[in-house]
């Protein structure tokens, strides 16, 4: 079955919708048993999908969770009330105290900072590595190295990993490594990356799962090795979801395909245009060849999606900065991405350096960070034109 098939079938249970075109929203804590026995079988059973207690979901839950299984090809998925907190539960669910944790140097700013905090508070080493490192990463692996994680393309720089060189030198040095990639950026559509090795594909469904940026939420699929640490890790942290999140999601799944080609074929086209430009440096889409790992991309991935940055050849002074962030008409100024709508934020070379802790950037203009929403491309050039103009 096709990715379009599977977004538009998946998680459409009878048990699930109950006669209507969509998942039911259930919205409970309690579950009533009619009997001892059904009692009895939902304890048993309350880890495998069967109505329990509203903590371990309800049919909204369940109905999301059999599509991102079927979506990710994986044979478990856990929901999070943020795409941070399947981060670092993830993350937390596999190590102890005195163990050690690979992490690219260009993973998303807040997995940084929990994994600095947590190796304090949990006497946990860190290592981070270069996002090409590829089959180098052998040397880096201990004794008591747990697990590797990935983050492809890099947040902010782009740059895509060799993620299967990756798994294949680290698992010849320890079998039963744990790897986890933060798989936000494909949204699972263009990388499968559990079809690849990796145990546990993470996703911000804040993101383009669901699509509108009005709500918070984290999945994590998981293969069948690691499924029921992750599962059961999940319960006892107490991690859940509110179902009408869970029902934004399976709608937002609905129009996933399409909403990604849009952000693809504006995200390119706006590409190409900025490679043109007489004041930008360098374009930093994986899916142009100037991107680093550009030839992994054309490997590995099967599409791009709107999130890319840019290199000015300037550094722009405050003032300049702000004549060119202030007075955009699409492009607005915020955090995240991955909604229906253009976003832009900047960088020095000097705030992206603080928080990379290997591999430090070298360019000397001001980064720019885009997210190509789903206007009309011309008009998106149009603003950044007029933008580039400004300064």
């Amino acid at each position: 079955m096709k990715d379009e098939t599977k977004l538009i079938t998946s998680g459409r249970n009878k048990k699930f919708t109950q006669g209507t075109v969509n998942p039911i929203i259930q919205r409970a804590s309690s579950i009533i048993f009619n009997s001892v026995e059904q009692k009895k079988y939902a304890f048993k059973n309350r880890m495998n999908g069967k109505l329990f207690y509203g903590r371990y979901g309800t049919l909204s839950h369940f109905a999301l969770q059999e599509a991102m299984i079927e979506l990710e090809n994986g044979s478990g998925c856990v929901l999070y009330p943020c795409g941070t907190a399947a981060i670092t539960h993830s993350i937390l669910a596999f190590i102890s105290e005195g163990d050690h944790i690979l992490i690219t140097g260009s993973a998303y700013e807040p997995t940084q900072n929990f994994c600095r905090v947590i190796s304090k508070k949990m006497n946990i080493q860190i290592s981070w590595f270069d996002p090409l490192i590829g089959v180098n990463i052998a040397h880096l692996i201990q004794d008591n190295t747990k697990l590797i994680v990935l983050e492809s393309p890099s947040s902010i720089t782009m740059e895509i990993q060799n993620i299967p060189e990756i798994i294949k030198s680290a698992r010849t040095k320890k079998k039963d490594i744990v790897i986890l990639l933060d798989n936000t950026w494909s949204a699972g559509i263009f990388l499968k990356p559990i079809n690849i090795g990796v145990d546990i594909s993470i996703q911000s469904g804040t993101k383009y799962i669901l699509g509108h940026s009005d709500g918070m939420l984290g999945i994590a699929v998981s293969n069948l090795r690691c499924w029921k640490q992750l599962k059961e890790h999940a319960c006892l942290m107490g991690q859940t979801v509110d179902a009408d999140t869970a029902y934004m999601a399976i709608r937002g799944l609905r129009t996933l395909y399409i909403r990604l080609k849009q952000h693809e074929e504006n995200g390119l086209n706006i590409a190409h245009w900025l490679t043109d430009h007489p004041k930008v440096y360098k374009v930093n889409h994986p899916a142009l060849p100037v991107c680093r790992g550009h030839e992994y991309f054309l490997r590995d991935f099967s599409g791009s999606s709107g999130l890319f940055s840019f290199i000015l050849k300037q550094r722009l002074t405050n003032v300049q900065l702000s004549n060119f962030l202030n007075n955009f008409k699409y492009f607005k100024m915020a955090y995240s991405w991955g909604g229906f709508e253009s976003l832009i934020i900047t960088n020095q070379i000097e705030e992206l350096n603080s928080i990379r802790p290997v591999g430090l950037l070298d360019f000397t203009g001001t980064l720019v960070r885009i997210h190509v929403g789903l206007e009309h491309y011309t008009d998106l050039i149009q603003d950044l034109k007029n933008g580039l103009d400004r300064i």
